[in-house]
């Protein structure tokens, strides 16, 4: 082991801010990370064992004990609970002779949930390894653990005609696009990057960025930045080094537009990265792809491989005094990371802690540099934009929302995936695209977002003053429970809040219990006060988006679906507070009473 691990050490030139990547190849190696390993790197690295920990126990996918020769993590999301989430999880467990949170007695099987995988199109979903299987039942189920327990890797369960990991085919024999609309930017087959990437050249670096600021385009990530304004940031900051990152992060539920993008048109990708370096003077860019997406790891290598061998990336590129290359960060499971400070601490080999801003990023960001942080669709959007001029971007959607935006739309509806529309499109509109029969709800831009009504908002419009939609659309029909839902939201935030803050880590808990209080019917309107007060101390006081919109699912929903709220008010009765759970506290001192008379007996 000691052997191994110094050539991975060697490989990363002994520098600490590859942990996340030292982390990867230790754990691929050995099947999880041992504390043998763990103080093996320490002394390499000439880091604390702490702060090694630190690293390894902050992500969702890093594993500090024997997990199970095959790691399977079914995505647990509102989506998935709609379209038999539940007989599927049977089925697992059944299969693999083990429950949940264990690994079987033969160590080849390991359960464990986990939260949204970005395949809300095609669900229920899950990882087996790096490879993901969609639309299970409990049959396919059967037939995969069947295969793996006979030697088959998931690879080979999954792609029985051995196709090229580095292919665009060896990924949609794993998923689906679901590409149901197509507009003016997206998706534009046989485009010619050289002579893209040759006409941006020939502009000084102030005039792509004034091209870009014409554009009026915003980040697509959910803050909506003016773009071409960061840019300006980004050239003007002071800094021996300038970096660009690519967040591709996209673990917001219900969101999967990216996943899509970097499938069907990785080269746009790339080509805005590209643009952005030359605008800012940067050398460097990074990738940060969640480790959701690790099976499209060797496709997206290969399209920058693809690039290097164009003479689009490296050194003195297509014959200028311009040198860039672009690497991909794996994340290992952590939404909060969706953050760009949280998101270039993890680059950094550290725990995914947001920053306190200022600094902000573009001023202060990656080992201490001006880092201008981009959104997969952002940059996708710039390629286009340096091609067809920013005049013509602005042209499309509303004057403060320009040019077009892609929507991630699951749930009830008949017509899930990926919808380009114009800015200044109204919810009705997009729900009749998508096939929605009697909707009651929509929660736009996820958990994070506003959940709004389908038929009181309806005229409302997609841009930043109305409806500002991060990309992501779940659907509900008058069949589901909205405060079940909202449970499911709560609980995400729980699991995912990095705890730095109290009003996230406390109030997030907190509320968490709130809702499972008002959903089991002992609710009073006290708790419903409480509700809006934290709500209101958690927006003011928490350090990053997580904690500011945690209670988000809680509110809208109050505000727009009061009626479900009184529905499940409790009705006080004697003396007994409406919130006390009688039939708990019984059934515990019924236990505590059989436990003592057990004792007595032995």
């Amino acid at each position: 082991m000691q052997a191994n691990i110094e050539t991975i050490l060697e490989y990363y030139n002994l520098d600490k801010t590859r942990l996340m990547d030292i982390l990867w190849e230790v754990q691929q190696q050995q099947g999880f990370v041992s504390s043998e390993a763990v103080e093996a790197l320490s002394k390499g690295l000439n880091m604390s064992s702490h702060d090694i920990r630190e690293t390894l126990t902050f992500y969702h996918f890093f594993l500090d004990g024997p997990s199970g020769k095959h790691k399977i993590y079914l995505a647990d999301t509102v989506i998935a609970r709609m379209c038999g989430y539940a007989e599927v999880r049977a089925a697992l467990e059944q299969a693999c002779g083990c429950a949940f949170g264990a690994v079987d007695e033969s160590g080849a099987f390991g359960l464990y949930d986990t939260n949204c995988i970005g395949l809300s199109d095609q669900e229920p979903a899950m990882m087996v390894d790096e490879v993901v299987f969609t639309r299970l039942t409990p049959e396919k189920v059967k037939d995969i653990i069947t295969r793996l327990r006979q030697g088959a890797s998931a690879e080979e369960v999954a792609n029985p005609d051995r196709k090229d990991r580095r292919d665009a085919a060896y990924v949609d024999t794993l998923t689906s696009d679901n590409i149901r609309v197509r507009g003016p930017v997206f998706f534009k087959a046989g485009r010619d990057y050289p002579a893209l990437l040759a006409q941006v050249l020939e502009l000084l670096p102030d005039e792509v960025i004034e091209e870009v600021s014409l554009s009026g385009i915003r980040g697509r990530g959910g803050a909506g930045f003016p773009t071409g304004l960061k840019w300006r940031l980004g050239r003007d900051a002071e800094g021996e080094e300038k970096y660009v990152i690519c967040n591709a992060d996209e673990g917001e539920p219900g969101t999967f537009k990216d996943r899509v993008l970097l499938t069907r048109s990785p080269g746009d990708v790339l080509l805005g990265v590209i643009i952005a370096a030359w605008a800012i003077g940067s050398r460097q860019g990074i990738i940060y792809l969640r480790a959701e997406y690790w099976y499209l790891k060797e496709y997206l290598e290969q399209q920058i491989q693809a690039f290097h061998d164009a003479g689009l990336l490296g050194k003195q590129i297509l014959g200028r005094d311009f040198d860039f290359d672009i690497r991909i960060q794996m994340g290992a499971g952590a939404y909060v990371c969706g953050d760009e400070t949280a998101l270039i601490e993890s680059c950094e080999g550290k725990r995914g802690t947001p920053r306190i801003k200022p600094p902000y990023p573009i001023q202060q960001g990656y080992l201490g540099m001006p880092t201008c942080v981009n959104n997969v669709e952002t940059f996708a959007a710039i390629s286009r934009i340096l091609e067809q001029g920013g005049a013509w971007f602005s042209a499309m959607g509303t004057d403060e929302s320009t040019g077009t935006r892609l929507l991630s739309v699951s749930g009830d509806c008949e017509h899930p995936g990926i919808y380009e529309t114009e800015w200044g499109i109204t919810l009705d509109e997009v729900l009749k695209m998508a096939g929605a029969k009697e909707p009651m709800a929509v929660q736009v831009s996820g958990p994070s977002g506003e959940c709004v009504s389908a038929e009181q908002d309806g005229s409302r419009l997609f841009c930043y003053s109305d409806l500002s939609c991060n990309g992501s659309l779940m659907i509900f029909d008058q069949s589901r429970n909205l405060l079940d839902i909202v449970e499911n939201f709560l609980r995400f935030f729980v699991d995912e809040s990095c705890g730095i803050c109290v009003p996230c880590r406390v109030g997030g808990v907190n509320l968490y219990h709130k809702i499972r209080l008002i959903n089991a019917g002992r609710g009073s309107s006290k708790d419903l006060d409480d509700i809006r007060s934290w709500g209101s101390l958690m927006r003011e006081t928490s350090r990053c988006g997580l904690g500011t919109t945690a209670a988000k699912p809680l509110l809208t929903t109050l505000e727009k679906f009061s009626e479900l709220y009184q529905q499940k008010m409790a009705r006080p009765e004697g003396v007994l507070l409406a919130s006390f759970d009688l039939e708990g506290a019984l059934q515990g001192h019924e236990q505590a009473r059989r436990t003592l008379v057990q004792e007595e007996k032995q």
